[in-house]
Protein backbone atom coordinates (compact mmCIF):
# COMPACT_ATOMS: atom_id res chain seq x y z
CA UNK A 1 0.00 0.00 0.00
CA UNK A 2 1.40 3.42 -0.91
CA UNK A 3 2.02 5.86 1.94
CA UNK A 4 -0.87 8.14 2.92
CA UNK A 5 -0.89 11.34 4.97
CA UNK A 6 -4.22 12.15 6.58
CA UNK A 7 -4.33 15.82 7.56
CA UNK A 8 -6.40 15.60 10.73
CA UNK A 9 -5.51 19.15 11.83
CA UNK A 10 -5.97 22.49 10.09
CA UNK A 11 -3.10 23.13 7.66
CA UNK A 12 -0.66 20.60 9.18
CA UNK A 13 1.47 20.46 6.04
CA UNK A 14 2.49 23.30 3.78
CA UNK A 15 0.57 23.12 0.47
CA UNK A 16 3.91 23.69 -1.29
CA UNK A 17 4.90 20.23 -0.06
CA UNK A 18 2.21 18.65 -2.27
CA UNK A 19 4.62 18.50 -5.22
CA UNK A 20 7.20 16.69 -3.06
CA UNK A 21 4.59 14.24 -1.76
CA UNK A 22 3.34 13.59 -5.29
CA UNK A 23 6.87 12.93 -6.54
CA UNK A 24 7.46 10.56 -3.62
CA UNK A 25 4.20 8.69 -4.34
CA UNK A 26 2.52 9.85 -1.12
CA UNK A 27 -1.23 10.43 -1.19
CA UNK A 28 -2.34 13.38 0.95
CA UNK A 29 -5.92 13.48 2.19
CA UNK A 30 -6.22 17.25 2.73
CA UNK A 31 -7.56 18.86 5.87
CA UNK A 32 -10.41 20.49 3.95
CA UNK A 33 -11.75 17.00 3.23
CA UNK A 34 -10.77 15.23 6.46
CA UNK A 35 -12.26 17.90 8.71
CA UNK A 36 -15.52 18.25 6.79
CA UNK A 37 -17.41 16.01 9.21
CA UNK A 38 -17.53 18.57 12.01
CA UNK A 39 -18.76 21.34 9.75
CA UNK A 40 -21.33 19.03 8.18
CA UNK A 41 -22.59 17.90 11.60
CA UNK A 42 -22.94 21.57 12.61
CA UNK A 43 -25.04 22.12 9.49
CA UNK A 44 -27.21 19.14 10.52
CA UNK A 45 -27.79 20.85 13.88
CA UNK A 46 -28.81 24.06 12.10
CA UNK A 47 -31.23 22.14 9.85
CA UNK A 48 -32.77 20.39 12.84
CA UNK A 49 -33.16 23.67 14.71
CA UNK A 50 -34.85 25.29 11.69
CA UNK A 51 -37.26 22.35 11.42
CA UNK A 52 -37.85 22.14 15.19
CA UNK A 53 -37.15 18.43 14.84
CA UNK A 54 -34.39 16.27 16.29
CA UNK A 55 -32.80 13.48 14.28
CA UNK A 56 -31.78 10.24 15.93
CA UNK A 57 -28.10 9.33 16.08
CA UNK A 58 -28.55 6.69 13.36
CA UNK A 59 -30.01 9.27 10.97
CA UNK A 60 -27.13 11.67 11.69
CA UNK A 61 -24.56 8.93 11.03
CA UNK A 62 -26.34 7.80 7.87
CA UNK A 63 -26.52 11.32 6.46
CA UNK A 64 -22.92 12.07 7.45
CA UNK A 65 -21.68 8.86 5.80
CA UNK A 66 -23.62 9.64 2.64
CA UNK A 67 -22.51 13.25 2.31
CA UNK A 68 -18.86 12.63 3.18
CA UNK A 69 -18.71 9.56 0.95
CA UNK A 70 -20.11 11.52 -2.00
CA UNK A 71 -17.73 14.41 -1.32
CA UNK A 72 -14.71 12.12 -1.22
CA UNK A 73 -15.77 10.40 -4.44
CA UNK A 74 -16.23 13.74 -6.23
CA UNK A 75 -12.83 14.98 -5.06
CA UNK A 76 -11.13 11.69 -5.99
CA UNK A 77 -12.71 11.62 -9.46
CA UNK A 78 -11.79 15.25 -10.19
CA UNK A 79 -8.23 14.75 -8.95
CA UNK A 80 -7.86 11.65 -11.12
CA UNK A 81 -9.38 13.17 -14.26
CA UNK A 82 -7.51 16.47 -14.00
CA UNK A 83 -4.26 14.92 -12.69
CA UNK A 84 -4.16 17.25 -9.67
CA UNK A 85 -3.74 16.66 -5.94
CA UNK A 86 -6.73 15.90 -3.75
CA UNK A 87 -6.20 19.32 -2.12
CA UNK A 88 -6.39 21.10 -5.47
CA UNK A 89 -9.44 19.08 -6.50
CA UNK A 90 -11.20 19.90 -3.21
CA UNK A 91 -10.49 23.60 -3.71
CA UNK A 92 -11.65 23.43 -7.33
CA UNK A 93 -14.97 21.94 -6.27
CA UNK A 94 -15.38 24.38 -3.38
CA UNK A 95 -14.61 27.49 -5.41
CA UNK A 96 -16.92 26.28 -8.17
CA UNK A 97 -19.76 25.80 -5.68
CA UNK A 98 -19.28 29.24 -4.19
CA UNK A 99 -19.25 30.74 -7.68
CA UNK A 100 -22.49 28.98 -8.63
CA UNK A 101 -24.17 29.98 -5.36
CA UNK A 102 -23.09 33.59 -5.90
CA UNK A 103 -24.60 33.65 -9.38
CA UNK A 104 -27.79 31.94 -8.23
CA UNK A 105 -28.05 34.48 -5.41
CA UNK A 106 -28.10 37.29 -7.95
CA UNK A 107 -24.69 38.71 -7.10
CA UNK A 108 -22.53 39.36 -10.14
Amino acid sequence: MPPIIIEAANAPTDPAADAYFDEAGVTVLPDILCNAGGVTASWFEWVQNRQHYQWGVNRVRQELDRILGEAFEQVWQLASSRKVSLRTAAFMLGVGRVGRATLLGGIE
